[in-house]
């Protein structure tokens, strides 16, 4: 189980990111016209998962902006934003703010995404929404770079996610 707070009190979820080396686990989620996505759908390329629990909250919502604002110079490269939001939700939102550069992805339907990564939490208020994530996946589809961001109302280390992607 990975230690994450809320507010400074401890919540819990399923376990650990998968470790930096491993082949990324397969995934399927739900794009904005309900269509499906899986992690096949981006073989080689370079893959961001930006994961959080609701776009409906400041810090979730800033993270989508600022990956938004940083694959406008990436190469070969998606950013996928996953939360359990609704798809009309996380459209909703995008429209209001001019994002363009990543792609929103909802785990609403079946929650495998969040168990697969182990990042659904188990305990606590918001159960069973996902804690918040950076996962780096290169264009073979291993993960280089993990991150499991402690208090879930921190922003994630951006520098840390792109850097990955330097020497991917």
């Amino acid at each position: 189980m990975a230690s994450i707070t809320l507010h400074g009190n401890e919540i819990a979820s399923l376990g650990t990111l998968p470790s930096v080396g491993s082949a990324a686990p397969e995934f399927n989620l739900t794009k904005g016209d309900l269509s499906a996505a899986s992690l096949a759908d981006y073989k080689g390329k370079n893959v961001v998962l930006n994961i959080f629990p609701s776009i409906d909250t400041g810090t979730c919502a800033q993270s989508v902006r600022q990956f938004n604002k940083d694959a406008a110079a990436l190469e070969n490269t998606v950013i996928l934003c996953i939360s359990k939001d609704l798809p009309f939700a996380q459209g909703r939102f995008c429209g209001a703010e001019g994002i363009e550069n990543v792609e929103m992805l909802s785990d609403f339907r079946d929650g495998n995404f969040g168990k697969s990564y182990e990042v659904e939490f188990t305990a606590g208020p918001l159960v069973p929404l996902h804690s918040r994530a950076v996962v780096v996946i290169n264009a073979a589809g291993n993960v280089i770079h993990t991150e499991q961001i402690g208090e879930i109302a921190d922003e994630p280390n951006y520098t840390a996610a792109l850097e990955a992607l330097k020497n991917a």
